[in-house]
């Protein structure tokens, strides 16, 4: 079962760092506001994902992640997502 590390933004680029076992069900709750920080911020646009094959793995990157600047977090998204497009798009 794959597990992944996840962030996502808002409007106005907030970052929430997450991590899943089922990354399309927990942005669909994401959306449907099923959390209080993305209830708050609005937060819903999924900017960039990693999959990992442990769960340990994807909460250890979760934690390390957390814990980085937000130009280091930036950075990391750019690596994949450069133009900040949403990737729940292509993972329909």
């Amino acid at each position: 079962m794959p597990y992944f590390v996840y962030i996502l933004t808002n409007k106005s680029n907030t970052l929430y760092v997450g991590s899943t076992n089922d990354l399309v069900r927990r942005i669909r709750e994401h959306k449907t506001r099923k959390n209080r920080f993305t209830i708050k911020y609005n937060i819903n646009k999924l900017i960039y994902y990693q999959e990992f094959d442990q769960v340990l793995d994807a909460k250890n990157a979760e934690k390390r992640i957390k814990g980085w600047t937000r130009k280091k977090k930036i950075d990391l998204i750019k690596t994949i997502n450069p133009e900040f497009k949403n990737l729940l798009e292509d993972l329909k």
